[in-house]
């Protein structure tokens, strides 16, 4: 089966986010032909994008997810398929493109605050670990929102499991911008453009 849409996201983090707010809010992305891909990092759009846009010649959907630090990554790839150039900020999000800030775990950890995600991490029965790492001198001064952020990072699979608790604590009326709106994006099925 083809796809009808495809959502390009940098890590499997990412993907498994996208599929828990496709879950929870009612919608079956393979029923839809929604394909999400992790890239395995934004130095990968480029190619990512070629291959849709030039090579497969793809005429569904096609939106991502990115962190702030990857926009130039995502910019130069949306304009080496012919995107536009000199792509703004706005220009990419009206391409489908969201940006992050920083990066979708620290979207996820305003949006939940400190205190929720504390809780989800208590829940996973981690949370004398998440204590242990806050004490360590280079965290012990750091803002509890980094030293959340570093945490869910720093154990290998960790991250890809907070992506779907984290969205699952979620009030649904409090889902970052660029997460919601990626997935609004496949939803209006609007195929690629060019900004001029």
């Amino acid at each position: 089966m083809s796809s009808a849409a495809v959502i390009l996201v940098e890590g499997d983090s990412d993907a498994a986010a996208v599929l828990a707010l496709a879950g929870r809010l009612g919608r079956d992305l393979d029923a839809e032909r929604v394909s999400v891909v992790s890239l395995g990092g934004a130095s990968a759009y480029g190619d990512a994008l070629s291959d849709l846009l030039v090579r497969q010649r793809f005429t569904g959907g096609v939106t991502g997810l990115y962190d702030e630090a990857e926009a130039g990554d995502v910019r130069r790839g949306l304009e080496r398929a012919g995107c536009g150039s000199g792509l703004s900020r706005e220009d990419m999000e009206n391409l489908g493109f969201h940006m992050c800030v920083a990066d979708l775990e620290d979207e996820m950890v305003r949006a939940l605050g400190s205190e929720a995600v504390e809780r989800v991490i208590a829940a996973e029965d981690e949370l004398r670990a998440f204590r242990t790492m806050q004490r360590q001198p280079a965290w012990r001064a750091r803002p509890v929102e980094d030293q959340l952020r570093r945490f869910l990072g720093v154990k290998s699979g960790r991250k890809i499991r907070y992506g779907r608790l984290l969205v699952d604590a979620l009030d649904l009326d409090r889902v970052p911008r660029p997460l919601r709106r990626v997935l609004d994006h496949v939803s209006e099925r609007s195929p690629p453009g060019r900004i001029d």
